[in-house]
């Protein structure tokens, strides 16, 4: 099929690779504008823009796509189907409309659950035991449209954001493939959303990650994995900021005493645990502001943590 590819972050690279690799004319891409990153704030290519560059695709980057002459220059293409993965804007009807098999998008959950921008995160700040990729018909609405295709996952024990990410990345990848012949052939039956199912999930932002030490330790653990690896998990030790990478929950007998919350209660060679609203959270890499991740057992070499040290939460 002729189509125009439309994503921006490193979620949307295995989709376009994949339908690349299918044999698929990819006659454009869309993607955010390149914005000014790191400590000298020099342009930065999105990941899709590289992706397209190194096969030779041209590109668009509009601030706005809704505006005429976007749209135009889009229908310029006259792509059979427009794939949209992680893309950043919502796409007016006038867009939806352009290619014959309309606008598909690649979403990472099982919806009508987790629409919204920061799904892969949330499934594990939630405790979900399986998520998953949808391609769904795009319509006006935010993740919407009809279903049409769906795929499991599972969300491992000690499942990350990151690891989370890539799982669905290649899920996603190889769910397109399979979509779009059928979506050519007509072999599809597109479901409707069940709109009392659905659930709508923000962006995430930085002080999500800022524990507070009265909530228990399971869902502590959750934060520290879900905000793997962005905006992570943190607290202040002597007023620095303190991301927490690793972590496990530890059940433990009935409490003694009346340790506050963020107090640390015992240290080991390689961990630290800390008091937390119910139970201990076991904590095994840290990373102290202005320094590099690493274990615990490195991070006690040269910074002090003893029991009855509280953390500011």
């Amino acid at each position: 099929m002729k189509l125009v590819f439309m994503g921006t972050p490193d979620f949307a690279v295995g989709a376009l690779e994949a339908v690349v690799a299918a044999g698929h004319e990819v006659a454009a891409v869309v993607t955010q504008p390149d914005k000014p990153k790191g400590r000298g704030k020099e342009m930065q290519m999105t990941p899709v823009k590289a992706c397209a560059l190194k096969h030779g695709i041209p590109v668009l980057q509009p601030k706005k796509v809704r505006e005429p002459e976007e749209i135009e220059k889009l229908a310029q293409f006259g792509a059979d189907i427009f794939v949209v993965a992680a893309f950043g804007q919502l796409l007016p009807e006038e867009i939806l409309r352009l290619p014959k098999f309309g606008c598909v998008n690649i979403h990472a959950s099982l919806l009508p659950k987790y629409r919204g921008a920061a799904p892969i995160q949330w499934v594990i700040l939630n405790g979900e035991t399986e998520t998953g990729i949808t391609i769904m018909q795009m319509d006006r609405g935010l993740d919407t449209g009809d279903m049409l295709l769906k795929r499991k996952v599972p969300i491992g024990e000690k499942e990350t954001g990151e690891s989370l990410h890539d799982k669905l990345c290649r899920a996603g990848a190889e769910l397109i493939v399979e979509a779009l012949p059928k979506i050519e052939k007509g072999e599809l039956t597109p479901e409707k959303q069940r709109e009392e199912e659905a659930s709508y999930v923000g962006t995430l932002k930085k002080s999500l990650g800022r524990i507070d030490w009265t909530r228990d330790a399971v869902s502590i653990d959750r934060l520290v994995r879900g905000l793997n690896s962005w905006p992570s998990a943190y607290t202040y030790y002597h007023k620095k900021s303190l991301k927490i990478w690793e972590s496990d929950p530890v059940k433990e007998n009935p409490r003694r005493g009346e340790t506050r919350a963020g107090t640390v209660e015992k240290v080991e060679k390689d961990a630290f645990y800390v008091r937390t609203g119910d139970g201990l959270l076991k904590v095994t890499q840290v990373q102290l502001e202005g320094k590099k991740r690493m274990p615990v057992k490195d991070f006690l070499l040269g910074y002090p943590v003893e029991p009855g040290l509280a953390f500011e939460d």
